[in-house]
C-alpha cells in the first residue's frame, strides 16, 4: 500500500464517493483489458473470468454512483483521485499478468487488487477528519472484505499450478 501522501485527500463523503467510483471504474477498466488480452492469446477460460470480475466491479461503480446521488463523480473524481505512485489500489497488476496464466493466477491478481482496496479504505477510516466520512468510508471496508472473502473462495476450486505452468512447448515468434 502506499504512503498516506501518495494518495488522495479525503475531506468530505463527496471526497470519498468520488475516489471509491473511480477506484472500482479504473478495475473495470482492467479487467476488460485483461480479458482482451486474454481473447488474444486464446485463454478463453480466463476471458470469462476477466470478464466476470469486469461485470463484478461495475455493478459496485454504479452502485456508487447510486448512493452519490447529484454528486457528479466522474468530474469530482477527475479532480481529486489521483495517484501519485502507480495505479489506484484495485487495479490488477498488468506487470504479473501472463498469457498463460491459469485461473489461479488470475485469481491471485484480483485478490491482491481487492486486498489493496480494502487496506486503502481502512486508512481512509483511521484518517477519516469527521464521523460522516468514517462512517462511509467503513461500509466501503465492508465491501471491499466481502469481496476478498468472495475471491478467496473462487480461488478454493482452482489448485495452484505446477511450477512449469508457464512452459510453452510451441513459443510465439517474431514476425519480422
Amino acid at each position: 500500500m502506499s504512503k498516506a501522501s501518495d494518495l488522495p485527500k479525503i475531506t468530505s463523503v463527496a471526497d470519498l464517493f468520488a475516489v471509491a467510483y473511480q477506484i472500482e471504474a479504473d478495475a473495470v477498466e482492467r479487467y476488460e483489458l485483461l480479458a482482451e488480452q486474454m481473447e488474444t492469446h486464446n485463454n478463453t477460460e480466463l476471458v470469462k473470468i476477466f470478464r466476470d470480475l469486469a461485470r463484478a466491479e461495475a455493478l459496485h461503480r454504479d452502485e456508487i454512483r447510486r448512493m452519490a446521488g447529484d454528486i457528479d463523480l466522474v468530474e469530482h473524481a477527475r479532480r481529486i483521485a489521483k495517484w501519485k505512485r502507480g495505479e489506484s489500489p484495485e487495479e490488477a497488476d498488468l506487470g504479473a499478468a501472463h498469457y498463460m496464466m491459469t485461473p489461479w493466477h488470475a485469481l491471485q491478481l484480483a485478490l491482491a487488487a481487492e486486498q489493496r482496496a480494502l487496506d486503502f479504505f481502512a486508512s481512509v477510516v483511521k484518517t477519516a477528519p469527521n464521523a460522516e466520512i468514517k462512517k462511509m468510508a467503513d461500509e466501503f471496508v465492508e465491501e471491499e472484505a466481502e469481496h476478498v472473502n468472495l475471491v478467496q473462495r473462487l480461488l478454493q476450486r482452482y489448485p495452484k499450478p505446477s511450477s512449469s505452468w508457464s512452459d510453452d512447448l510451441d513459443p510465439p515468434t517474431s514476425q519480422e
